[in-house]
């Protein structure tokens, strides 16, 4: 796959720089969606560098109300298990702000990868193209529950993921296609672990990642890697 002419490559100096601008970008792209459509769709991403970026968030003046949260992937493992994303970011972010419980959208990742996965398909059905999605990368170059080697299942919204190369085996995660369903994207990568990833990206390698190509293109916000 050829690098995409849309990708827009972002460098930052330190981990408090590249977390302010998240922060911004969040935060503009939920007034451009508010004042366009009434209400914003945000997809989150799990990682640390996100959990920094939800801990401003939680400190941050938004219209809450208008909010709407939904995450990328899922580990299947206990609602309060420490490695659940959606514990992530209620800890971090969600139970500090005044988002309407009933607008806030945990992948019911306890149930199972099958069950789970058809759950959250049924909570995606009919809504609107998502406002802004955030991302992370991992070393191996994936991307949500994307991983290498594994066949791009577009089936659904949300689809299980079997033997997954990271524990757990079982996650679920939003589809590629249904990920590319949005107005915005922004990839948070951090730490010299990424620098393998980020070349073959950058060198037009097929790594899951770039299976995300929203119409608008696809923002990769980078600190600790260099772009070379």
């Amino acid at each position: 796959m050829s690098l995409n002419a849309q990708t827009r490559w972002h460098t930052f100096q330190s981990q408090e720089e590249i977390n302010q601008a998240a922060l911004n970008r969040i935060l503009a792209a939920a007034d451009a969606a508010i004042a366009k459509h009434g209400s914003f769709l945000i997809v989150l991403a799990g990682g640390s560098t996100p959990k920094a970026v939800y801990q401003l968030l939680a400190k941050a003046d938004a219209d809450w109300s208008k909010w709407h949260v939904y995450h990328n992937d899922d580990r299947c493992l206990p609602v309060d298990h420490v490695e659940r994303n959606s514990k992530m970011a209620r800890d971090a972010w969600l139970s500090h702000v005044a988002i309407p419980e009933s607008q806030i959208h945990d992948i019911p990742a306890e149930l199972g990868n099958v069950a789970g996965a058809l759950a959250y398909s049924e909570i995606l059905k009919g809504v609107r193209t998502f406002d802004l999605v955030i991302l992370g990368l991992g070393e191996d170059g994936h991307t949500a529950s994307l991983f290498p080697g594994q066949a791009v299942d577009n089936s659904a919204d949300a689809v299980p993921v079997f033997n997954s190369p990271k524990p757990p085996a079982d996650r679920i995660t939003i589809s590629q296609k249904r990920l590319n369903d949005t107005h915005e994207v922004m990839f948070l990568v951090t730490g010299a672990g990424k620098q393998e990833a980020v070349d073959n990206w950058r060198k037009g390698v097929a790594i899951p990642a770039t299976l995300i190509q929203s119409p608008n293109g696809v923002d990769v916000y980078c600190f600790g890697v260099v772009l070379s």
